[in-house]
């Protein structure tokens, strides 16, 4: 008996002991596939990828800015910072210095989108985000502001941001009931309107008393409908708000 438990009490240490050595190793592994990202400000992308490279890293250019203290093409930022115990593989995001800035901004507003566009891009910068907003005083598709401004000094990134003109916001109308009008009448009051007639449907007759009851009544869409054709339904349905320029369905019988 006694040989026994000194048998199970062996068992268990050399369990135990496999157990911890396991554990040991597993850590060992994890940790041994880690390595501190390098300090990658001042280099060239090159220079810059060839560090990363040597520790199993990459190296991404997402961003380029101006900058008077880091020399052109230079390194200017890094994420993660250096140091940061990362595992391979890892990509190390940094933004490019462009040096000090070297061209004036110039003034867009006023022109159309695609010429604002024309000017910025031979001057070497970049179209950035295009806001829109509807403004009454202003003609459609006209540049009403930009950022940076015109003649700005100072600017950290190569590229114009501008708010267009979409024009004066359209009217916005309740819908009348025009359900048992004539579709002539109804198109005219919509015309007035700047409102258009959309997709016409025409309603099949319901079958005569004694005749066979078969498919649902059904609308098909007819090309050219009759001006004296009654409209049963219409969508948008009455009372609800539609916008110049909107459509009008309607099924006539």
């Amino acid at each position: 008996m006694r040989q026994f438990v000194r048998m199970l009490l062996l068992a268990l240490v050399l369990m135990t002991v496999a157990l911890i050595s396991a554990l040991t190793a597993m850590q060992l592994a994890i940790h041994g596939r880690e390595v501190a990202i390098p300090k990658l400000v001042g280099m060239s992308p090159f220079e810059a990828e060839r560090a990363g490279a040597a520790s199993g890293l990459q190296v991404v250019v997402e961003r380029q800015f101006y900058s008077a203290d880091i020399p052109e093409g230079k390194i200017m930022t890094q994420i993660p910072p250096p140091g940061t115990k990362v595992r391979r593989g890892w990509s190390i995001r940094v933004a490019q210095s462009l040096g000090p800035q070297r061209v004036a901004i110039p003034d867009v507003t006023g022109g159309s989108e695609r010429v604002a566009e024309l000017n910025i891009r031979r001057r070497g910068l970049n179209l950035g985000l295009i806001a829109r907003v509807n403004l009454p005083d202003a003609p459609l598709d006209q540049v009403i502001s930009q950022s940076p401004p015109a003649n700005a000094s100072g600017v950290s990134a190569p590229k114009i941001n501008l708010l267009v003109s979409d024009g004066p916001e359209p009217p916005i109308y309740v819908m009348p009931n025009l359900t048992g009008q004539p579709l002539g009448s109804a198109m005219l009051v919509l015309q007035d309107a700047g409102i258009k007639v959309g997709k016409v449907s025409v309603l099949l007759p319901p079958p005569l008393p004694g005749e066979p009851q078969s498919a649902p009544v059904a609308a098909s869409p007819v090309s050219d409908p009759s001006p004296a054709s009654m409209i049963v339904t219409q969508t948008p349905a009455p009372g609800q708000k539609i916008m110049a320029g909107s459509a009008v369905n309607f099924e006539v019988r």
